[in-house]
């Protein structure tokens, strides 16, 4: 390897570090400061870096707080296809094991899917670049896509009624925010509620047994 091709390796994985050293500290400020109250300045000084560095990377507030929706939607993407290859499951099998796959999604980072269930129903990407709008839009409809191949599957097996698998997917999708926002509203009066769980368990059983073929 060249002098000038080691550099441009480092310089790459300098970027990286960079940007990742932005995101932790950006998660770390909207989950003290929440997203309205928090300001680029305060990111700059949780991650010790001035404003000018961190506009070389983010071009503003909802760049940043986007590039960490687009996390949460790889990771998504990642969980929902390992489902769909699962060959130990059939189609209904895999749809009952949302359950808990759905909770697991929450889990990994709750403050940001509530805000991804927000940033879709409002007008925030307006604000953000074309490139990560595209990318999130793009990750969105892979994950939608990968469970109406799901549903697919159910039908071409006879195991679900025959209705669009990607209308069935949406359905899916407005369950999981709807519960997760609805469940996140009442913690807002009793923090002690915690439901969620069993929420998304009732749900998808309903779901489940609406879809059933007879």
């Amino acid at each position: 390897m060249g002098i000038a091709e080691r550099r441009e390796r480092e310089k790459v994985l300098q970027q990286k570090l960079r940007r990742k050293q932005i995101l932790d500290a950006a998660k770390r400020v909207f989950y003290k400061k929440g997203f309205c109250a928090a300001t680029v300045e305060d990111i700059c000084n949780e991650a010790e870096l001035s404003p000018a560095a961190l506009y070389l990377y983010f071009k503003n507030k909802d760049d940043l707080y986007a590039s960490l929706n687009l996390q949460l939607l790889e990771y998504m993407s990642e969980k929902f296809e390992a489902l769909y290859h699962e060959k130990g499951l059939n189609a209904e099998e895999k749809v009952g094991a949302l359950k808990e796959l759905l909770y697991d999604i929450f889990n990994f980072d709750p403050v940001i899917l509530i805000n991804l269930f927000h940033l879709q129903a409002s007008d925030g990407l307006i604000n953000l670049s074309p490139q990560l709008t595209a990318k999130l839009n793009e990750l969105a409809a892979k994950c939608l896509r990968i469970l109406g191949n799901i549903f697919e599957e159910g039908i071409t097996e006879g195991r679900f009624i025959d209705r669009h698998p990607i209308a069935l997917a949406d359905i899916v999708w407005i369950l999981f925010s709807g519960a997760v926002l609805w469940e996140k509203s009442k913690q807002m009066i009793n923090p002690r509620k915690d439901y969620l769980r069993q929420t998304l368990n009732c749900a998808i059983d309903i779901f489940a047994r609406g879809i059933k073929a007879a």
